[in-house]
């Protein structure tokens, strides 16, 4: 069966209550990640047609995100969930097969339920399938009516319900599967006779009915799958449960969690065996970890690759690779593609921009590294900082094996110090430095005695006449 997918994704998102005009509804991020991109996931592999998002509203924003997965159609004015989907038009109506319409605010929903949806709508030949949910309060939602075979016969909203219709637990989930060309034939008979004055999706289904078409309804198993998020609340509850999904895989697939609770784990993370992630780390984008590391302390590392039997405390990394067994942190700093090597030491208040750090280099703490290759077992002694932005251009730093550049350095970029070289502590190194050659770069020391006391009268005079 040949399968489509429209997302509709259009939506202003009011109850947001933004004071940001260009972001979209869907664009708003759950784990770091915008909302739309969850549900292309749960379809992207059941689809062997079209995947259409109908942007609108912020449509610059969504457009960003989605473009590299699916087309885009424009819905220039708001009227209605059915003249959304009728923007799809030109790229669908003639084709062959079924089309699922899916809201891109939903993001709980699981690939493997769509998967049942579809199986359900082939073995009884449906036209037209919903998706519907049995969750703990029905209030609001649209009560499904089947007939005594179980095929559905009308939606009943909460405002038109009697009273024993009021009583039906099935609701209707807002997820649809429908013969494509069927779906496109009644989208031209929509009326816009309603309070809102626009096209409803959710009519399709009584003229469907009408015509004798086939309708039917999957039910969930999991009813939070449903869940919208049309405000900020419903946001917060859907990270919850996408949370608590996520680290639950993570979980039962060998990964220790101290608090799970409080571990924060995008949905593209990859984590090995026996690692084990504290509490309050954060770990987003397409992170990718190895095994047996041991990751605490409100850690933050996104798109980020790291090896095995690392150490990484309260660090804050960005875009790098780190190699094995490194000990990184507390309160490190990585960005700008940093590339670490393995068995190196890189301490308390360390920042990294743009960074090669060979095996077995050392940088202990309170150093700035930034656009600097450093080779193995060099040690970078405390407060270094290499000066590589002239306020116009950036430079780089090389330094070579063995190094040892002592504390309090300067090194004003470009500058290269080959294999072996010493750094005296306190210098300023704006020249290359030879193999093995011994470089110092500071004034004379002077003492004048007991000048001290001259600077403290003249100080009390100067406050005196004040």
């Amino acid at each position: 069966m040949k399968l489509n997918a429209i997302i509709l994704a259009a939506g202003k998102g009011t109850r947001m209550r933004s004071l940001n005009n260009e972001i979209s509804k869907v664009g708003y991020p759950l784990l770091d990640e915008p909302l739309v991109n969850y549900v292309i996931d749960s379809v992207e592999d059941l689809i062997n047609g079209e995947t259409i998002v109908v942007i609108g509203f912020g449509g610059e924003y969504t457009k960003k995100i989605v473009e590299k997965r699916a087309k885009t159609v424009w819905q220039r004015e708001q009227k209605g969930t059915g003249h959304a989907v009728m923007q799809a038009a030109p790229i669908l109506e003639k084709c062959e097969g079924s089309t699922f319409v899916l809201s891109g605010d939903v993001p709980l929903l699981r690939k493997e339920s769509l998967e049942a949806m579809i199986a359900h709508h082939k073995e009884n030949n449906a036209d037209l399938t919903i998706l519907t949910a049995k969750p703990a309060s029905n209030f609001g939602y649209g009560r499904i009516i089947r007939d005594e075979r179980g095929f559905v016969i009308k939606i009943v909203e909460q405002k038109d319900a009697n009273e024993k219709e009021k009583l039906i637990k099935e609701v209707n989930a807002g997820t649809y599967l429908f013969n494509n060309k069927k779906l496109f034939e009644q989208l031209k008979n929509l009326n816009t006779d309603n309070k809102q004055g626009e096209l409803y999706l959710t009519d399709t289904i009584s003229l469907f009915i009408k015509q004798g078409y086939k309708v039917t309804a999957y039910t969930l198993e999991d009813s939070s799958e449903m869940l919208g998020t049309n405000d900020r609340a419903q946001l917060a509850e859907a990270e919850s449960l996408m949370r608590k999904r996520i680290n639950t895989k993570h979980m039962l697939n060998g990964v220790s969690l101290e608090d799970p609770q409080n571990t924060y784990i995008g949905p593209y993370v990859e984590i090995g065996q026996d690692t084990y992630i504290g509490a309050g780390v954060h770990l987003l984008g397409k992170t990718k970890i190895g095994i047996n590391n041991r990751i605490t302390g409100s850690t933050h590392l996104e798109n980020t690759e790291v090896g095995e039997n690392n150490v990484i405390i309260s660090s804050h990394i960005v875009g790098a690779k780190i190699g094995n067994k490194n000990t990184i942190g507390p309160m490190a700093r990585m960005r700008g593609e940093c590339v670490i090597g393995n068995g190196t030491r890189i301490g308390n208040f360390v920042e990294f921009k743009n960074v090669k750090f060979a095996d077995g280099a050392k940088c202990a703490h309170l150093t700035y590294l930034g656009d600097t290759i450093v080779e193995e077992n060099a040690n970078i002694g405390c407060g270094t900082i290499t000066a590589n932005y002239d306020g116009y251009n950036k430079f780089v730093t090389h330094i070579g094996k063995n190094v040892f550049v002592g504390s309090g350095t300067t090194i004003i970029a470009p500058v290269t110090i080959k294999d072996g070289a010493f750094i005296a502590a306190g210098s300023t190194i704006n020249k290359d430095v030879g193999e093995d050659d011994f470089a110092i770069a500071r004034e004379r020391q002077i003492n004048k005695e007991k000048y001290a006391n001259v600077i403290r009268q003249r100080a009390k005079d100067i406050k005196d006449k004040k």
